[in-house]
């Protein structure tokens, strides 16, 4: 999966790798609570050790309002109480990460976006191999603002090529004509979205409606006000000196892509291991994955049960009780706890047990082990149960409709190419890069079953523009019989055979608490993931989802650049050209370093003719 598949072609390093981790135990942990660090594999980077649950849980700030200015800058940041203040980014000017924004659905929201970012933190992590990736990045960086959900115009969407430099502005619409849930807006600028987002560009949008209203006494019966938390989850590493890290590993030198770093500490709302304290009750708790790369096996580590009551896109029709949920990075999870059971001063926390991927865990790299901390207060809390039903009740929202049935079936393949270029590895869907002209052009009004074909070893979290949809299955495929049957074509070739005839055994239907409405599917390695999707039409959405659109943004002034940071003519002139138009929408990997070499790849919704 990584660029470090250059340095491990031959079994010697591969063997000493597995070797060096065997003799020193990476970083090990002693008790549950208490991080403590092991002796340093020489192939990996460590974060300093830190001591954990010594800040406190961060409350990010809440924005409302019709009209909002977010402003991407850069800013210094203190992760930890022992370290100082480091480069970072955020959208507060001053702050990392962003505001919580609330508003209504239904209720449209406009949004001001300027960027007024100086040198990046990570200029010189930057690979100008990458696509579309220019030198003057390091100094100036593009953003492109996503609002990752939201059901919004091609101009206003955050299309990666539709790039915002610095001193320069651009206004988004969004018209929120879509469920109650909770969103998350985040930097998607082409070739360099995980060196943005990773910096902390990212925040959280929650959509509020007549039932879910954020209020006490809401029509729902869940908490609300201080019992209602957003959790905003990363994993880092940070330098002996106390800097964000966005290289794991010493094989790959820097300034080349890597494919994808595992961090080493768990952070919530910007603090390392952060503790809350939490009255004796239940909560509810807004959980984003806003990694770049981990998919994580979230629970409790007293094994507690909890209720999964909604995801991406809203509530489900009734609470899911689990023990353990798998989150993917992009992915949101509304989640009810019980503190009740609890005594004071007892303390839990929310740990994770997923390993790295094979190739991850071949160098050394271990799973990162937890998050943050819940200290049980001597108060009572929101003495609520929790609800029986949420949807298809009295009082309550409709229930989930039953899975439509699709007018057209369309295969989409997820691999990783190997070949003798420079870095010999990319990531690809449809075995095509982001250039390509042979794109998905589904039809407006219609439904489609997206067969997600996965001849990785690794699992992806595919992410569509525009639509959201519900997970019909998953299937397990063997892999070498497919690819034996159906020769990989050099990239560049569209390739997408049907994996009909290659399966190893019956569907698996999604988890209970993935049967809501997504925007995001975790692909499981060596599988065909199927999900059912509607592509609305322009009178349903109420603007044209096929409209073409300038890719140059207006200056603070209010006229159009000149000449934008990659040395592109950017005239009025020009800015009118059939060059400078965009259409359509993207769907990717949610891994953001795949996302940027280049699984990553454009589509339209057309009116009339299918694609």
């Amino acid at each position: 999966m990584f660029d470090r598949r250059r340095f491990l072609r031959g079994a010697g390093i591969a063997a000493t790798s597995a070797t060096l981790y065997a003799g020193t135990g990476g970083r090990v942990f002693g008790t549950p609570s208490t991080p403590q660090p092991g002796a340093e594999n020489p192939l990996l980077f460590r974060s300093p050790s830190m001591q954990p649950f010594v800040d406190e849980l961060p409350t990010l700030p809440v924005l409302r309002g019709d009209h909002l200015d977010l402003v991407a800058a850069s800013t210094r940041h203190r992760f930890h109480r022992d370290m100082g203040e480091v480069p970072a980014l955020g959208y507060g000017g001053e702050t990392y990460l962003g505001p919580t924004i609330e508003r209504r659905v239904d209720e449209p929201l406009t949004v001001r976006f300027v960027n007024r970012i100086g040198a990046h933190p990570f200029a010189a992590d930057m690979d100008t191999s990458l696509h579309g990736v220019a030198e003057s990045y390091r100094t100036s960086p593009p953003c492109s603002l996503h609002l990752h959900g939201g059901v919004t115009p091609p101009d206003s969407d955050g299309h990666p090529e539709r790039l915002v430099f610095p001193g320069q502005s651009a206004v988004h619409t969004f018209p929120l004509r879509q469920s109650a849930s909770a969103l998350w807006y985040h930097d998607h600028a082409m070739g360099i979205t995980r060196t943005n987002v990773y910096a902390g560009l990212a925040g959280m949008v929650l959509l509020r409606d007549e039932f879910d209203t954020g209020e006490p006494g809401n029509p729902l019966g869940v908490p609300a006000g201080e019992f209602e938390v957003p959790l905003v989850l990363q994993e880092k590493l940070f330098t002996p000196e106390g800097n964000q890290n966005i290289r794991s590993t010493v094989v790959v030198p820097q300034g080349l892509w890597e494919g994808g770093a595992v961090g080493d500490v768990g952070v919530v709302n910007g603090r390392v291991w952060p503790q809350l304290e939490v009255a004796r009750g239940l909560y509810r708790f807004r959980v984003l994955n806003a990694a770049s790369f981990s998919l994580w096996n979230l629970f409790f580590g007293n094994h507690m049960r909890f209720w999964v009551i909604g995801n991406d896109h809203g509530l489900l029709d009734t609470p899911v009780a689990v023990q353990k949920l798998l989150l993917e990075p992009g992915e949101r999870v509304d989640l009810l706890v019980d503190f009740s059971g609890l005594e004071p001063g007892e303390t839990v926390e929310l740990r994770n047990d997923e390993p790295p991927p094979f190739q991850a865990a071949i160098l050394g790299e271990v799973a990162m082990p937890m998050f943050c901390r819940f200290r049980i207060g001597d108060r009572r809390g929101f003495n609520g149960s929790v609800p029986q039903r949420l949807r298809g009740g009295p009082g309550l929202p409709p229930a989930l409709p039953p899975l439509e049935t699709p007018d057209l079936v369309r295969n989409l393949t997820i691999s990783q190419p190997y070949e003798l270029r420079d870095p010999p590895s990319i990531m690809a869907l449809n075995n095509i890069t982001f250039d390509n002209s042979d794109i998905e052009m589904p039809r407006q009004g219609t439904v489609e079953q997206w067969n997600l074909i996965n001849i990785t070893p690794d699992p992806h979290p595919i992410h569509i523009h525009l639509v959201n949809f519900r997970i019909l299955a998953r299937t397990a495929l063997r892999t070498v019989d497919y690819q034996l049957a159906n020769p990989q074509p050099a990239v560049g070739v569209k390739w997408t055979p049907s994996a009909e005839n290659f399966l190893a055994g019956p569907q698996q239907p999604p988890a209970e608490w993935e049967s809501g409405w997504k925007d995001i599917v975790r692909v499981e390695a060596g599988t065909v993931t199927r999900i059912i999707v509607r592509f609305p039409t322009a009178e349903e959405l109420g603007f044209d989802p096929d409209a073409t659109f300038s890719r140059t943004p207006s200056t603070e002034d209010g006229d159009p650049a000149m000449r934008d940071h990659g040395g592109h003519d950017m005239s009025p002139a020009h800015a009118h050209s059939r060059d400078n138009e965009l259409q359509g929408y993207v769907w990717h990997c949610h891994l953001l370093d795949h996302e940027d070499h280049d699984m990553m790849l454009k589509y339209r919704t057309v009116a009339n003719e299918p694609g």
